[in-house]
């Protein structure tokens, strides 16, 4: 774990980054200089299942070899796989680094279920997921790359868990800050996390104000991104709506 991961997440911070979409998220991140945080090749399988928000706790694969991987090493406690799925602190995200290979599951509806009942926060997978229909009826936010029958060993050997990884294209380290919605994942350095809710926040509430002001017939020049004009009828707008302080 690096400096200045391992600082819990304040319950304001993540009750802000719930209500803030992943769009606003990677624009906060883009200003500040980070242009690869979004996970590529997942999508949400759970569509109307809760917005994912969590700590990230990591386990790598790497390619499986045909002379280790047999259905026996689950009787081991301490595979890799099967022992991140007990040991994940309730509120974090089971993050899995698959190498984009999604041709088997990285796991199935049992050990998700297990991740659910242990108070997990969510699982985050570059590869594919097996039992997909059962999982999508889950009231648990789940990514992946899609639906996978073969078990993870046909593709897949557990290697170690809780270090550095590359998920979808991104780096990840074990407590970078989840967060998932519709349009899928992005990883928060949690350096960041606090002041990219606090700013993402009223970045929110600007655009919502941009809407009625499109829908309501202004031209996108000079609306979006607002000009001088625009930001004064905004700040009536939030006069009127009692959030002169910025909070949405």
């Amino acid at each position: 774990m690096i400096e200045g991961q391992s600082k819990e997440l304040s319950r304001e911070t993540h009750d802000a980054l719930k209500r803030i979409s992943t769009a606003t998220l990677t624009t906060q991140l883009f200003k500040r200089g980070f242009r690869n945080q979004f996970i590529q090749g997942v999508r949400r399988v759970n569509q109307n299942g809760p917005r994912l928000v969590g700590a990230a706790f990591t386990l790598r694969y790497i390619p499986a070899r045909e002379d280790l991987d047999h259905v026996g090493v689950f009787q081991d406690p301490e595979h890799p796989q099967r022992k991140s799925i007990e040991t994940v602190p309730p509120g974090q995200v089971l993050v899995m680094d698959c190498r984009g290979d999604s041709a088997a599951a990285s796991a199935g509806d049992i050990l998700v279920t297990r991740l659910m009942v242990r108070g997990a926060a969510g699982l985050v997978s570059d590869g594919g997921l097996r039992d997909f229909d059962q999982i999508a009826g889950m009231d648990f936010p789940v990514f992946c790359a899609g639906p996978s029958a073969p078990l993870n060993l046909a593709r897949h050997h557990a290697v170690d868990a809780n270090r550095p990884i590359a998920c979808g294209g991104v780096a990840v380290y074990p407590g970078d800050v989840m967060v998932g919605d519709g349009d899928g994942v992005v990883v928060l350095p949690r350096c960041l996390a606090d002041e990219v809710a606090a700013d993402g926040l009223e970045q929110e509430q600007l655009e919502e104000f941009v809407i009625e002001e499109i829908r309501a017939g202004k031209p996108v020049h000079g609306t979006y991104p607002p000009n001088e004009e625009t930001m004064t009828r905004y700040a009536a707008w939030r006069r009127k709506r009692g959030t002169t302080d910025g909070a949405a």
